[in-house]
């Protein structure tokens, strides 16, 4: 099914660019959509991704229409006949699954670009070689190569999102709770979709948290998403301290969570502590400041390219080893990346973040 000759501008009215699977992962493909929509400017553009995934997208312009795509198989399928009546001239396909072949085929798309792995080059018309995986290298980059190979101009690396107003003010409702964030605030991101193995114990969580609300003039914010409530507000009440606080409660109960309220809190805060997990990636973006604690994961494959990053990650014989849950039960990584180290790497993230804030508005991060 190999197609012949270039992709044209003038023959693509619908680009549907399938999106990555995880929220991470998305981010690091805005670089690439955003040279798509550069080069396909007349086109329609159609985000395609499960349901999470298109709130990262919210607000960029990046898409005209954002399709559902379910993780059941009969939802999928009767998205895929939603995407046929709206037949697509190109298909970007950014995940490297058969699945993702065979929808936008099933769609009806003209010409599918994608990579080639996985045994689903007779389901593209416009493969594109892998290369070398063996060496770990950053994501985002191989999904750039998919713009590029589309006829785009290299992306860069700047990664985007927006903050809607909707998010402004959920999280104006979280400072109307907890009025001790409005004098600075660091925000934590235990999480991880991922799995296990990247999870940070909470009870390090909670003793930094502590240290950091005793010693560093700010306040604390536990962020979570549903299925991190408990995590959020067992940081809390750990940290027993009233300057550390979980996102996931409100005055009345249960606080509603989004991901919108996410980039919100992290654009708002003076620095995010967090996993490698997908909330990491809005740090960059948003203009905050980061330490991102490694553990299972290699630190190059989802290098975010952010100038004000601080990776940790303890050195240890059985990883990096990529896997959700530690093999070896023991769980080395994380559970022996110290709060004392991390403490350290948050005092020299905050006191470099002051000396560029003197010469910027105060406040120019924090929402109203």
């Amino acid at each position: 099914m190999i197609a012949r000759g270039p992709l044209q501008p003038k023959n693509v009215h619908t680009l549907a660019a399938f999106l990555p699977n995880w929220v991470g992962d998305a981010v690091m493909a805005t670089p690439a959509l955003r040279a798509l929509r550069a080069r396909f400017a007349d086109a329609r553009v159609v985000a395609v991704c499960r349901p999470p995934v298109g709130d990262v997208l919210a607000g960029t312009g990046l898409a005209d229409e954002i399709v559902a795509l379910p993780k059941a198989k009969r939802a999928a399928w009767r998205a895929s006949r939603s995407l046929r009546r709206n037949r697509a001239d190109l298909a970007v396909l950014f995940p490297n699954s058969l699945r993702s072949a065979a929808i936008a085929r099933v769609a009806g798309a003209r010409r599918t670009l994608g990579f080639d792995r996985d045994g689903r080059r007779w389901l593209l018309t416009d493969p594109v070689a892998m290369g070398d995986r063996s060496t770990p290298s950053p994501t985002l980059l191989s999904y750039n190569k998919l713009a590029k190979a589309a006829g785009c101009d290299d992306p860069g690396t700047r990664t985007e999102l927006a903050v809607q107003p909707a998010d402004e003010a959920a999280f104006a409702a979280v400072l109307h709770d907890y009025p001790v964030l409005r004098d600075g605030f660091v925000a934590l991101n235990p999480g991880g979709a991922f799995g296990a193995a990247k999870h940070w114990p909470t009870a390090h969580f909670a003793d930094l948290a502590r240290r950091i609300a005793a010693t560093q003039g700010r306040a604390v914010l536990a962020l979570c998403g549903p299925s991190e409530r408990p995590i959020a507000a067992e940081i809390a009440a750990l940290a027993d301290d009233p300057r550390v606080v979980s996102v996931g409660v409100s005055a009345e109960g249960d606080r509603k969570l989004s991901i919108g309220l996410t980039k919100a809190a992290v654009r708002a805060a003076d620095l995010l502590v967090t996993t490698d997990s997908g909330p990491r990636h809005f740090a960059g973006p948003l203009g905050t400041p980061a330490v991102t604690l490694f553990g299972p994961t290699h630190i190059a494959w989802s290098e975010t390219f952010h100038p004000n990053a601080t990776h940790l990650q303890l050195p240890v014989d059985c990883g990096p080893c990529q896997q959700r849950t530690c093999p070896l039960g023991h769980h080395k990584c994380m559970q022996e990346l110290s709060p004392d180290r991390v403490f350290a790497a948050v005092r020299e993230a905050l006191s470099a973040g002051s000396t560029t804030a003197s010469a910027a508005p105060p406040l120019a991060r924090r929402a109203a």
